[in-house]
């Protein structure tokens, strides 16, 4: 196993603090055609909005055609090609109607010990993008940084660092352009219960203001799970996920502020129904 891609860094710890902490209350519906294309409809109100989409996807041998429509009468279609001329090359083509600026062409590449994904906007003067990762499975290095050929500027330049064992992922993470130092902390202590912990401690240069992030995850039983977190600034939220059939999950999600408990909590529900 290789280093992964930029994107992977931090991942574990991320998913645990933030996955599925939502207020909205969304309703995802997925079926199949005869001829094996999946469709997926999702409904989510937030507030006294009401979004929708709709998301079908056709696989054929290496290449996935995905085409989503919202009601905000945007159509992105994305097109994967697989193992595109090598093993562990992909090429991503994608575009939004009906935004013609929009279309941007994208590689990743994963090797034992490198991770790679570049990409570039289809416009005259395209922003172009570049994410690597080094090393190994254990210990990774990366750095993603965007140009913008117009002007010549870099529009974003990020770093990570990433030290892995069997049951502990720690991360160093510098972003948004070098104003904010992230470092993350993932522990896997109990394989069997899916029990974890994990923390994000972010310094903001620009404002010198911390934040700090502690959350937990356990099985309750093999198709129940709940999160917690809490940061210091005294808000603090709950997760309960329970897979009722294969594939199909609901999930009901809250948060409160601590320090002004006067204040109603915000409640989150989350229904995921698939054959």
């Amino acid at each position: 196993m290789g280093p992964g891609l930029y994107s992977d860094i931090g991942k574990k710890a991320r998913d645990l603090l933030y996955r599925d902490f939502q207020t909205d209350q969304k309703f995802t519906i997925t079926t199949y055609t005869a001829n094996g294309v999946a469709i997926t409809a999702t409904g989510t109100k937030k507030s006294d909005f009401l979004i929708g989409e709709i998301h079908s996807q056709l696989k054929n041998k290496n290449v996935t055609v995905d085409v989503k429509a919202n009601s905000e009468s945007n159509v992105l279609t994305t097109v994967t090609l697989d193992d595109f001329g090598t093993p562990g090359l992909k090429a991503i083509i994608s575009t939004v109607l009906p935004d013609q600026r929009s279309g941007k062409v994208e590689l990743q590449y994963l090797h034992d010990f490198t991770g790679i994904n570049a990409s570039v906007g289809l416009t005259a003067n395209p922003v172009v993008n570049f994410a690597g990762v080094v090393g190994t499975d254990k210990l990774t290095f990366g750095a993603d940084v965007s140009l913008d050929t117009g002007t010549g500027n870099l529009t974003k330049y990020n770093a990570a660092i990433s030290l892995t064992n069997a049951d502990l992922i720690t991360s160093l993470n510098l972003y948004n352009n070098g104003d904010l130092l992230s470092a993350s902390y993932y522990h896997l202590v109990n394989p069997v219960a899916n029990m974890a912990v994990a923390a994000e401690l972010t310094h903001s240069f620009s404002t010198n203001e911390n934040t700090l992030i502690f959350g937990t995850q356990h099985s309750l039983d093999p198709l129940t799970t709940i999160k917690t977190r809490v940061n210091n600034f005294g808000k603090a939220g709950a997760v309960i996920q329970h897979q009722w059939r294969p594939k199909s999950f609901v999930t009901l999600s809250a948060e409160v502020d601590t320090k002004a408990l006067e204040k109603s909590s915000k409640v989150g529900l989350s229904l995921l129904l698939k054959p």
